[in-house]
């Protein structure tokens, strides 16, 4: 059996030792786990080529991350500057391309701990809302770094309710300029990445006004900082937002604009035009406005927030089978914590949820591109499934079936029209483990909730609210429903992935557990939508519980060998809880003494603490 290659620091002598607690857990290997990292990658090419950039990256020290703990702000900023510059060299000297899998494999080796990340947002949203002159004039200059760049949406007062942003940009037809400001102290843009202090230009989201009326919000790029010295241009005020929960290497920054003027051609205008005499053009919709935020969450959720999840699986998993804590039997040593049923459902449906969204990420990838290409062709069809959309397609399949024209729903939402089970037909806990069954009842589940979402909604119309109200009203049953929505999506790509391992029945045999246990513990979360309509009975709620704890002790033998598969090297993890070796405690013990508050002094001993104990020691 394969296994993944790792590197081990030569310091110490416990260094070059691996903790036979951890290693005990994988020596017997139920499935090739350096097979398995190939299909996490996409195939094993990916897997070489990932090896390859993360080994070019940790081997120079100024790509290091074991600092970073004991750093202030400033020099948690000023090492994630270091960072991707260092590594723009890297990638220039090696042909590298912005958008290579080589850079997505650098940033995952430096565990995202680079600043100017918000630079690649403006980037999308030029290529996404711009012309392409626009994108000829602007995308060389980003690329080459001749200037720096953010995304400028949130404000104090606004976040995601593009309606709402109070930021104006009014054309003044006889200049031929847009004239942006911002009205109020709630239009303070806020938040943004790399605004705070390295941004030379923004990509401002402002509410566009030409011929005397509102035009809907638009994008403008706005000069911010001078490219002579960087000090705010006139009518720019802008700011590090200072302390945060984290986030301490990005200069999240505020920005207010004093009737700051710019050219018309600075309006991004692939959808929508100015013209000199100020009147306007729509190209296409107005939602279009929100791809750019979309583009961004697709790619955080494929290259921020699942591998997080992996990584804390990671480091959770292998310190619990180093960590002990009490006796399962009184004669017994102390049990890993992993051997604790309570610990096992901490972290199994993690792993498995970690699992489950790699796959769906990669699907909706898939799906995205495919969406993205058409929409810049204005294809505007595909738009709405990346909006609210599950109302309005149960509407359409209840018109469907009423009339004699059957209409084809969306794939993700075909389930809406599909024949249904009133009832779930397993009569034991075995029965659960059928992928098929679980699934049907996540399809139920969903559809019913679409169905009393929208019929509450109809319902509240009929007896007079209007419709904005109604919806206010039935939020929290929409929420419901597409949580529910999601949970059936991503369930139903699981057992997709599955089929599609039928060459690789070990592999198939340990992700179905995972596949199981994420089904089933959704489940059991929110059993009360499935005994709602009796689609369930508590008895089979019961089997479903019998199920799902015995996949447990299925999933802990291979647990280790299962984050594993996720392949980070120690130098990404940074974590001396994590660390492949499982060399926990000493490694704890010699990163303790590397804090400098252990040479720095005490600067409350002289005083404070000698004058308290001097005035004591009389006493004694």
């Amino acid at each position: 059996m394969g296994s993944p290659v790792h590197q081990v620091s030569l310091g110490d002598t416990w260094s070059r030792q691996v903790n036979p607690d951890i290693e005990r857990e994988r020596n017997i290997q139920s499935f090739n786990v350096e097979r398995l990292t190939n299909i996490l990658d996409g195939r094993a090419e990916n897997t070489a080529l990932r090896r390859k950039v993360e080994s070019i990256i940790h081997s120079d020290p100024k790509c290091s991350l074991k600092d970073n703990y004991f750093m202030t702000q400033n020099e948690c900023y000023e090492a994630a500057i270091q960072r991707k510059f260092h590594i723009q060299t890297i990638a220039k000297c090696l042909g590298w391309s912005e958008n290579s899998p080589e850079f997505f494999y650098a940033y995952r080796a430096v565990s995202g701990e680079v600043a100017l990340t918000t630079h690649s947002v403006f980037l999308q949203a030029l290529r996404s809302l711009g012309s392409e002159e626009q994108i000829a004039k602007w995308a060389p200059l980003c690329n080459n770094f001749q200037i720096i760049t953010t995304y400028a949406q949130t404000e104090l007062g606004h976040g995601t309710y593009l309606q709402g942003l109070e930021t104006e940009a009014t054309y003044d037809a006889a200049t031929q300029e847009f004239v942006v400001h911002s009205p109020t102290m709630t239009a303070t843009k806020w938040w943004p990445g790399d605004l705070g202090r390295s941004a030379t230009h923004a990509l401002v989201q402002a509410q566009l006004i030409c011929s005397g009326a509102r035009q809907g919000m638009h994008a403008f790029i706005v000069p911010i900082r001078s490219l002579e010295d960087h000090t705010p241009l006139p009518g720019i005020t802008v700011g590090d937002i200072g302390p945060k929960m984290g986030f301490d290497c990005t200069d999240h920054g505020f920005l207010r604009l004093d009737h700051v003027r710019i050219p018309r051609d600075n309006m991004l205008s692939r959808f929508a035009q100015v013209l000199p005499d100020g009147t306007y053009l729509e190209l296409g919709k107005l939602q279009i406005n929100y791809l750019s935020m979309v583009i961004t969450r697709v790619n955080l959720l494929w290259g921020e927030v699942t591998p997080i999840l992996q990584k804390a699986c990671v480091i959770a998993i292998r310190y619990s089978v180093i960590r002990r804590q009490s006796c399962l039997r009184p004669s017994d040593p102390e049990a890993k914590v992993l051997d604790h049923q309570t610990q096992q459902q901490k972290l199994f449906p993690q792993l498995a949820t970690a699992y489950a969204f790699h796959f769906l990420t990669s699907n909706l990838l898939e799906f995205f591109h495919s969406s993205y290409d058409a929409i810049l062709n204005k294809d505007f069809s595909l738009l709405s499934e990346m909006a609210r959309f599950l109302e309005k397609n149960y509407l359409q399949a209840q018109a469907s079936q009423d009339s004699t024209s059957q209409r084809s729903l969306p794939q993700s939402v075909a389930y809406l029209t599909a024949a249904d089970l009133a009832k779930c037909p397993a009569q034991k806990a075995a029965d659960f483990l059928h992928p098929q069954l679980y699934t049907k009842a996540w399809a139920h589940v969903a559809a019913r909730l679409i169905k009393d979402s929208a019929h509450h909604l109809q319902t509240l119309m009929q007896s007079g609210a209007d419709r904005y109200e109604a919806w206010n009203q039935t939020t929290v049953m929409h929420v419901q429903a597409a949580k529910a929505h999601c949970h059936y999506v991503s369930v139903k790509n699981f057992t997709e992935t599955l089929d599609k391992l039928e060459n690789e029945p070990a592999i198939q045999q340990v992700l179905k557990r995972l596949c199981d246990l994420y089904a089933l513990h959704g489940i059991l979360t929110n059993s009360g939508d499935f005994l709602h309509d009796g689609f369930l009975s508590g008895a089979q709620v019961d089997a479903v519980r019998t199920a799902y704890l015995d996949l447990l002790p299925l999933i802990r033998k291979d647990a280790i060998l299962l984050t594993d598969a996720f392949d980070f090297m120690d130098q990404s993890l940074n974590s001396a809880l994590g660390c492949y070796d499982g060399n926990v405690y000493e490694r704890l013990f010699e990163w303790a003494q590397r804090s400098p508050t252990n040479t720095q002094g005490n600067p409350a001993y002289e005083k404070y603490l000698r004058p308290l104990l001097q005035s004591s020691r009389a006493k004694l």
